[in-house]
């Protein structure tokens, strides 16, 4: 049962489904389960999202949130998301509680990730 006042849901748009899903799959080891051609659910994402077919995308220049993920090494997911096809838009950099940089997935959507391991 979902927690009252709690963040539930996020919604992810994304241009071509197919490479979505794979740089996910690839990157942060995402499994789908899929709702016909133009939606799909990460089922080990951390939170209940899903993947829908859009042309729009997310950004911090744009006013959206930060989506930001964990990882206990920062420069091995960094080098994972570029073999992917991400893109890095801030290197690595210290912040109080970690470090962090910010990338670009496929669709153009900016995310961060973020580590207590410094």
């Amino acid at each position: 049962m979902p927690k009252e006042n709690t963040i539930n849901y996020i919604e992810i748009p994304v241009k071509n489904m197919a490479l979505s899903k794979s740089f996910f799959a690839k990157v942060f080891e995402w499994e789908f389960t899929d709702y016909g051609e133009d939606y799909c659910c990460p089922t080990n994402a951390g939170i209940d999202a899903g993947l829908a077919l859009s042309d729009k995308c997310f950004n911090q220049s744009k006013g959206m949130a930060l989506i930001v993920f964990y990882a206990s090494n920062l420069p091995q997911k960094k080098q994972l998301i570029k073999l992917n096809g991400g893109e890095i838009t801030q290197d690595i950099f210290s912040f109080p509680g970690g470090k962090r940089f910010h990338f670009m997935d496929i669709n153009g959507n900016e995310y961060a990730v973020w580590s207590d391991q410094v």
